[in-house]
């Protein structure tokens, strides 16, 4: 007897356990690359590209995939710049959204920046336009540390 495999949709407004979740911090030439958010959660707002990791892919493959899939970029994984809770709730108090969230310096290898899939636009930011946007301080904090390491 046959038995298919059907994969079960991980339910992301107010999910059973933690989503984890990539992000792909792409630097060059002193400017961080941004996308605007075209989905919930974020829908509208500047934030790093990424998303949820799939079955069976690294980290540093999904962050891969994830920089390629909203930036149009083939990214190099580089260095490991830290792990972040997001928890949002709804009116109630309830968990709306819980993601733990792991940032990645990356590296462009070749492409134009061009949005795709979830994000609506992508700009490049230097640093002090960066820390002008409305960003949660988490991801505030990841920006500013990217800079530091892609200068070092």
């Amino acid at each position: 007897m046959l038995l298919s495999v059907v994969p079960n949709p991980v339910n992301r407004e107010y999910p059973e356990s933690p989503i984890v979740g990539v992000g792909a911090l792409i630097v060059e030439d002193g400017r961080v690359l941004l996308v605007k958010r075209g989905h919930p959660p974020l829908k509208g707002e500047w934030s790093v590209p990424g998303g949820a990791v799939e079955i069976g892919e690294t980290l540093r493959e999904a962050a891969a995939r994830e920089a390629c899939e909203e930036t149009s970029l083939t990214v190099q994984v580089m260095d490991l710049l830290g792990v972040y809770d997001r928890v949002l709730r709804d009116p109630e108090g309830r968990t709306l959204y819980h993601y733990v969230l792991i940032d990645f310096l990356c590296q462009r290898v070749q492409g134009e920046a061009l949005a795709a899939g979830d994000a609506e636009q992508v700009r490049w930011y230097t640093p002090e336009e960066a820390a002008n946007l409305p960003l949660a301080e988490d991801t505030a904090e990841v920006i500013r540390l990217a800079f530091v390491k892609a200068r070092s």
